[in-house]
């Protein structure tokens, strides 16, 4: 199949056609993943509310350990990284699906899973950057999200197909996501191997970096209000039941094919600048949408949250933005992939405590001061998007 494409678009390289096709495993897995996670744990081992939100925390702590895993596998290219990361997460999934008769023991397979899962995304990046022409990044990696969310579309679409038809089981799920793992981590292995970096190039906390590593803290503080607290909005407040989560969740996938690609070109043309800052305002608008839709406009504010919510989802996407921004400032091509893994830490840090700390809000004081506070980290995060300055040979 790849050599066909070869010939049919000769223009295109085989490396290229390969991690296209790792791309669009991982968006199929994760949709597979994602839609039944939930009604698995509470069918199969009867979780309350609040042990699926302390789960969160071992599900997470993964992301905060890529910068560590990684430094131990610093005699492995990234790609190589990518192919084991793809086989750690298969491996994960095919134990929970086999051999997790106690819920303790699936939360040691879920780490596994998890970590394979976290030790990607930064890869996803930087192998992404490495597959475009200079000045191309942003365009290059937009392209590869829209086939992501094509195929996460389609992982969707299988569930529902078959969870309400062909009588499909949590087990045969996950061992059809840890087989199209398998198949992603062989195709990593196709690849050409890059020459991996020096081992103290694995750990790197530079000041250089400084901007990057916070915009990433700015990121990782709004990604889990969105994650964990947008749709208990929509579900709490509002009193919308699952299915319409779903709806939302399919209508922000489908509106992605287009914007992501679109979004990519964007930030060659305009620079990572514009974008990061258009970016933050936007959450803004988004937050007080969410905290204060209901105040003002009673229950007709749900077509509003709900608005939010589908263009939450469109602003994950402008993490392109970083990863290409660090691509400019990078001092040496041999940072880039380090660094990320080292933003992905950084990420889970804020991410985990912003978690806690807004329960704790919410409780006290009211949904509606999550998303204040939601509103005041949007705004640092676009003042501080116009200090991004980039080197002249690089500049948008």
């Amino acid at each position: 199949m790849i050599n066909y494409l070869r010939s049919r678009y000769p223009h295109v390289s085989r490396d290229l056609w390969l991690f296209t096709a790792v791309i669009a495993s991982t968006g199929f897995i994760t949709n597979i993943i994602e839609s039944t996670f939930n009604n698995f744990l509470s069918e199969t081992y009867g979780l309350s509310g609040m042990a699926r939100s302390v789960l969160e925390f071992p599900r997470e702590l993964p992301g905060f350990s890529v910068v560590f895993v990684s430094a131990l596998l610093f005699f492995l290219s990234s790609r190589r990284l990518a192919s084991v990361a793809m086989f750690l997460q298969a491996a994960g999934l095919l134990l929970i699906a086999y051999a997790a008769p106690k819920f303790n023991i699936m939360l040691v397979w879920l780490f596994f899973m998890s970590l394979g899962q976290h030790l990607f995304m930064p890869l996803q990046s930087s192998i992404g950057m490495e597959l475009a022409h200079d000045g191309k990044e942003g365009r290059r990696l937009g392209q590869l999200n829209g086939i992501r969310t094509i195929a996460a579309i389609a992982g969707s679409g299988l569930i529902v197909v078959g969870f309400s038809y062909l009588h499909f089981t949590y087990r045969l799920v996950y061992t059809i996501a840890a087989i199209v793992c398998v198949g992603a981590g062989v195709l990593m292995l196709f690849m050409q191997p890059k020459a991996a970096p020096p081992a103290k190039m694995r750990f790197i906390l530079r000041r250089e970096y400084s901007l990057f590593y916070w915009l990433t803290m700015l990121f990782g503080t709004r990604k889990q209000i969105f994650i964990t607290f947008a749709p208990w909005v929509l579900v709490t407040i509002y009193h919308k039941p699952t299915a319409i989560i779903a709806v939302l969740f399919t209508v922000g996938s489908i509106i992605g094919i287009i914007f992501q690609p679109l979004l990519g070109r964007m930030i060659d043309r305009l620079g990572e600048r514009t974008v990061l800052a258009i970016e933050g305002a936007t959450l803004i608008i988004v937050c007080l949408g969410y905290g204060f839709a209901k105040i003002l406009f009673g229950d007709s504010g749900f077509y509003i949250a709900a608005a939010c919510y589908v263009l939450d989802m469109l602003l994950f996407a402008f993490g392109i933005a970083r990863a290409t921004y660090l691509k400019k400032i990078a001092v040496m091509p041999e940072h880039i992939s380090p660094t990320l893994a080292m933003g992905t830490t950084i990420d889970h840090i804020f991410s985990i405590t912003v978690a806690l700390a807004s329960g704790v809000i919410w409780l006290t004081f009211g949904y509606q001061y999550v998303f204040a506070v939601g509103a005041v980290i949007a705004c640092a995060y676009c003042i501080s998007a116009f200090r991004i300055v980039l080197p002249k040979r690089t500049a948008a």
